[in-house]
Formats: structure tokens, sequence, C-alpha cells
């Protein structure tokens, strides 16, 4: 490791600046005018020595990946987010698709034969796809095949589900856990703050009641991820805010795993007008990410979302996770327009693509439990697409 404070002090004569590197050289906790300050002043490679420094303190150059593939149960939804491309209105059904739950169990056999660890399972929010569906589902998919980790729903549809069912989240997510849930991902979340929220995603839950729900699933002693979008209507002000509230929650429960900024796309949603960010600005939240939440393991760099390339120079600053293989399986990010027009990567693609930055790649289940470390494995000659190759990181 390299020391902090001598290359601060080479790479500004901001007292501010040099102030929050010592406090990350320290392990002392920044502050919330501390992360905006570094928003509004500091550099790309400013952030980034400081969130890569962090990161190979905490993980080394282990860079983490699982073999996924994603069921979304239907696009079709009662809510009308206007950064949403993917739902269509119940008007608009012959746009969409509703999948019966024998149609969803025959997604699942499909993956009989292959060494998948994990379903993800989230989707629109429709009256049908109620408490007994999912409990029903996820016991059939626990009976079929009890070592696949279902991590599904988020507190958008668990909100939904539970009021129309009149039970408390207590009992809802009790009665998921014992129908076979494990996780949750962390999607849903959007922006906290209440004005910005209600603006691009009237109607959903609060962000009260989203990281209740996280908590309470905390409290049952189970895990979860959380998200950000970033990118659209939102100050700097208000990503700080829900990052605090984020650190506020883990602090509290320590349940939550990975943290996942997801990059606003404008492809054919009602906030096409807003341009979208550049490759800087996702690198530098990703860096911020990783320096304001002290508390969080890992920070993800969702690569259908923002192409295979972004994610990979992401490993420099502050990320360590790639998610996974994914398999063509998920529409929700390629029909607003991500880089991955048809998200999937082998195994070998994955780890090559970690190795081409002097990362180690690392299959993880979903819990980080590591399944099978890939550092400098023997692989075939075949030429790869769709990555490119830097210098190693010392």
């Amino acid at each position: 490791m390299y020391d902090l404070k001598k290359m601060a002090s080479t790479l500004t004569s901001d007292t501010t600046l040099i102030n929050i590197a010592n406090k990350v050289a320290d392990e002392t906790r920044i502050t919330n005018d501390d992360c905006l300050y570094l928003f509004d002043y500091a550099d790309l490679g400013f952030v980034g020595t400081l969130a890569n420094y962090i990161r190979e303190k905490k993980h080394g150059k282990k860079t983490f990946f699982n073999r996924n593939f994603h069921i979304e149960p239907t696009n079709i939804c009662l809510y009308t987010c206007t950064f949403c491309s993917y739902s269509r209105l119940i008007k608009q059904r012959t746009d969409g698709w509703e999948y019966t739950e024998d149609e969803i169990m025959e997604m699942v056999k499909k993956y009989d034969d292959k060494p998948v660890t994990e379903v993800h399972i989230v989707g629109g929010v429709l009256p049908q796809y109620d408490v007994p569906f999912y409990e029903s589902l996820f016991k059939r998919i626990r009976e079929h095949r009890s070592d696949l980790h279902i991590k599904a729903l988020t507190p958008v549809e668990y909100h939904y589900i539970f009021k129309k069912a009149k039970i408390s989240y207590q009992e809802g997510m009790e009665r998921m856990l014992a129908a076979g849930l494990d996780s949750m991902p962390g999607g849903g979340a959007e922006i906290f703050d209440e004005e910005v929220r209600k603006e691009i995603a009237g109607g959903k839950c609060s962000a009260d009641q989203w990281l209740d729900i996280h908590r309470i699933w905390h409290k049952l002693g189970k895990r979860s991820n959380a998200t950000m979008l970033y990118g659209h209507v939102e100050t700097y002000a208000h990503r700080v805010d829900h990052m605090d509230r984020l650190r506020t929650l883990q602090d509290e429960t320590r349940g939550f795993q990975t943290f996942i900024p997801l990059k606003f796309r404008n492809k054919d949603n009602q906030m096409s007008h807003i341009a979208e960010v550049s490759a800087v600005e996702d690198l530098k939240n990703y860096s911020i990410s990783r320096i304001y939440l002290d508390n969080f393991d890992h920070i993800k760099a969702y690569w259908p979302m923002i192409g295979r390339s972004t994610a990979q120079i992401s490993l420099q600053y502050g990320v360590d996770d790639m998610d996974g293989t994914i398999d063509d399986t998920t529409k929700i990010y390629s029909m607003a327009g991500s880089e991955e027009q048809s998200p999937a990567l082998s195994t070998r693609d994955l780890a090559k693509i970690i190795e081409a930055v002097g990362k180690e790649p690392v299959e993880r289940d979903t819990v980080y439990n590591v399944v099978k470390d890939y550092t400098n494995y023997e692989w075939g000659e075949e030429p790869l697409k769709g990555y490119i190759s830097l210098p190693t990181a010392n």
C-alpha cells in the first residue's frame, strides 16, 4: 500500500482535500460536508486515489463476480416512474409480458445443468403478483433446486403486496423468509429525497418505507443490497443525503452487503430530455461512494448498465464487484439504452476483463463466500471481445 497522506499532498494543495485524505488514511469517517466537498471540488484523479486505497485495503486486488440469471415476471406496472423505459401501463399490455408461475419455473429449469448459484427476480407491480403468488413461486424453486440462492423483489414490490394482503412488513417478510427467500436486491431506492422521489417515482413506497423493509429483513438475520439512481434531476447534496441514510441504517443493522450506483439512462422515457452524465462522472460517483460508505464491504459496478469497458475501468476507482454473468435474461436496462443490449458474459470473459486491469477474479456466491479463485487460471486462447487492456495496477 502506498502512503496516502504523502500522495495526497502531491495531488492537491487544497487543505480541505488533504484533510479528507488524512481522514481516509487514519480510517476516520468523513462527514457529509466532506463528501459534498469531494463532489464539488475534487478531481477524478484525487478521489480515485482515495477510493482505490480503501478498496485495496479491504480486498487487495480481488474482484468478485457470480454466476447468476435474471427473471422478470412482468414489465407491466401500476406505477409510472418518469425515468423508467422498461415498464408498460396496464392499458399497454400488448407491448409487455406477464409470465405465469409455471412459465417462470420453466425458465428456472433451463439452468438445471448449469453451475449458476443465484436467481435474481424483480419486475413490475401488478395485482396478480401477490403474496400467495411469490410464496408459492419461492417454495417451488426451493423444492426444485435447493442450492439455488433466491434473491428477489424490492421494497417497492413488497410494500405493494403486503398492503394488498393487509399484513405488516414484519409478517410479510417473515412469510417470504419461510417460503425460501434468501436475500433482497437493492432496487427501488432511486433517490431518497422526498421532493425528487415524488418527481421521478411518485406513488412508490417512500424512502422511509424502503429503509424500514430492509431494516426488518436485516433483523431477521438476512442480507440485502442498496442502490442509488444518479445522473438525472438530483443534486450532489441529494446523493450525499441518500448515502447518509444508507450509512445510518448500516450502522444499526450491518445487513447491507453491497452498494450499487445505477446510472440514469435516457432512452424512451419521460426524462429523455435530460442528458446522461459522462463516464468521468460515473467514475467519480463510484469513487466517492467508496470513500463515504465506510461500513459497506463492497461497491458494485453493474456492467450491463454502464458497459463492460467503463465497469472494467471502475475497478481502479473503488469498485470491487462486477455483478455476474447475467446471461441474456434482463431487459430492464437494455430497454433504457444501456451500453449492453444483450447482457451476457461467460465466466471466462468476466475473469479476463478483470485480469486485464491487474485485478484478481474471484467467483463468489450471493453472500460473498468464495466459490472459485480464478487468479492465474489457465484459460484457452480464443480471442475475447468487448474489453480493454490497461497497464497493470501497482
